[in-house]
Formats: structure tokens, C-alpha cells, sequence
């Protein structure tokens, strides 16, 4: 489990409390699957019912008026959450109050951490973070001067330098923050050299970049074969421990909308890192949807 929230959370996990005691209460004949996934209906006064028999409390928020396990289905299926894999989360969910727990604790810190930015969410317009610093090296090497990054991340890329380099592997930061109007200029460059349709798989335009948010790092070489250096096989084993993950990883175009990038990760907090990892096999982009459709079901 992701380590317990701070008195900060109390309130939010005393209104889930209800929700982990009907989830607990399952009969030892039924499976957590049968228990979460049944057929609920909303009843009267604060209750729920279903054909299972169990009866609990209501998510009565001022966000959602929906039994937990409906308000799961509901989520998974916006999210676009594939068949097997929503499978085992609602089965995690029903198991006890880990997931959501975990859950509470990533929304419990800075939104930018887990706010949803890809093809179809940009950020808000004339976004700029303001608690930028400049890289400067130390335990890893920079590329040039002017690599920006937001005050948490620079922090967690230094920690998770030092101890690369107890390993014996240094990095090269390549590519950091990225204004709206340097996405730009990116953005037009790929479509001059390489046309529209695949210019929109290789950079994002401007205004739904990543970078923006000034929480991304692209490490060096920025190129396939970052995979295969010690910095790269590195970093995708250890990278989840000081709050960072891979945004794009291979296999799953369909999904990010972007190709393979190895280089390319997302600063998103220790606890976000563990809960994708923990509930979404890793793939940040399905647990970014998964949140963001949390956060606004009604």
C-alpha cells in the first residue's frame, strides 16, 4: 500500500468510511468481483440495494450521488479502461480499502501532478507554472544552460540522481520545461519536416504538452536507443520510487497517441508513481484518465 495520508486527508477518508465497511462486509461465498460489480441500484434514504443482497451506504458528495461500485463501473468506462484491466481494479477496489485510500492520497496533493494532459485535454490557456528553477547538474549533467523544471521535480530528479550515480550511472537532462509559445515553434518544425499526420504522433501542439506543465524531463539521447543505456534501463526500473513515469511507453500508441518514448517522463509524486504501478500496470495515461473522470462524474 501507498503510504497512509496525512491528517490533511482525515476528513475525506471518514466520508469513505461507510463505503470500506460495505465493501468489507461482502458474505465469504461471494467473490470482491461479485460484490463490486453487481447489479446496485440506488434506494432510499442514503442506502443501496441489489440483487445480491448487500445494502450500504450512498457516495454522498457534493460531487456524486452514486454507490461506490457504480460510480467504479462508470469511471472505468469513460476512462476507457480496457475489459481485463478494469477487471482486476474493481476487484482491488472491492478487496478492501487500499485503492481508495491510495487513490485519496494521490488527490491529496498538487493537481498538476495528476492532471490529465494529452490529444484532448490542453492545459488552461497562458498556463505557466510559477515555481520554476533551473537545473543545474551536480549528480547528473545538463545539456545546456536554461533547463527549467518545477521546484518538486528538480528535487526528485536530484535524489533520483544521486542515486543512479551509487550505481555507477549518470544522467544527461535533455529536454525540460517548454512555454507555449517555444511549443510552437516545435510543433511547426516537425510539421515542416515531416508533415501534419505524423508531426501529431511525434510532438504535441501548443497548449497540450506535457512539458508545459514544467514536470517533464526527456533524458539523453533523446532517441530509441536511450533504452537500451544504463541511464535508460535505470530509470524505467527505478523511476517510480522518486515520483516519476514514463508517459509514452511502447506498445501503447493507441492510447497516449504518441509513439515510444524512452526518454520522455512525467513527474507525478511518489504516491501517484506507486498507484499506477500498483493498479494501472504502469501506464500512466490509464490512470491519468481514470482520475480525471473521477473527478468530474456527476
Amino acid at each position: 500500500m501507498i503510504k497512509p495520508l496525512w491528517a490533511g486527508a482525515v476528513w475525506s477518508i471518514l466520508w469513505y468510511i461507510p463505503i470500506v465497511l460495505l465493501l468489507a462486509s461482502c458474505s465469504p461465498s461471494e467473490t470482491p468481483q461479485q460484490a463490486a460489480v453487481g447489479n446496485l441500484a440506488v434506494g432510499g434514504a442514503g442506502t443501496i440495494t441489489g440483487d445480491s443482497g448487500l445494502t450500504g451506504t450512498v457516495i454522498a458528495g457534493a460531487d456524486s450521488e452514486l454507490a461506490f461500485p457504480e460510480k467504479m463501473r462508470q469511471v472505468l468506462s469513460k476512462a476507457l479502461i480496457p475489459g481485463d484491466l478494469s477487471r482486476r481494479i474493481m476487484a482491488a477496489a472491492a478487496d478492501g480499502p487500499n485503492f481508495i485510500l491510495d487513490l485519496l492520497a494521490c488527490l491529496e496533493g498538487d493537481p498538476y501532478l495528476w492532471r490529465l494532459v494529452d490529444k484532448a485535454h490542453p492545459l488552461p490557456e497562458g498556463y505557466e507554472p510559477e515555481d520554476l528553477v533551473e537545473l543545474t547538474g551536480g549528480a547528473y549533467q545538463i545539456n545546456r544552460r536554461g533547463l527549467m523544471l518545477r521546484r518538486a521535480a528538480a528535487n526528485a530528479l536530484t535524489a533520483m540522481a544521486y542515486a543512479a550515480k551509487a550505481d555507477g550511472v549518470v544522467f544527461l537532462a535533455a529536454s525540460s520545461y517548454r512555454s507555449y509559445d517555444y511549443q510552437v515553434e516545435v510543433y511547426a518544425r516537425n510539421v515542416r519536416e515531416d508533415g501534419q499526420e505524423e508531426a501529431d504522433r511525434l510532438s504535441a501542439r501548443p497548449g497540450y504538452s506535457q512539458h508545459q506543465t514544467g514536470l517533464v524531463l526527456d533524458f539523453g539521447p533523446i532517441d530509441d536507443s536511450f533504452a537500451t543505456t544504463p541511464a535508460g534501463r535505470w530509470i524505467l526500473s527505478n523511476a517510480a520510487r522518486f515520483g516519476w513515469s514514463i508517459s509514452f511507453p511502447d506498445g501503447y500508441e493507441a492510447v497516449t497517441g504518441y509513439v515510444w518514448e524512452s526518454w520522455h517522463y512525467r513527474y507525478v509524486g511518489p504516491e501517484l508513481a506507486a498507484f499506477i504501478d500498483t493498479y494501472f500496470d504502469g501506464i500512466q495515461q490509464y490512470a491519468l484518465q481514470f482520475i480525471h473522470e473521477w473527478e468530474n462524474i456527476r
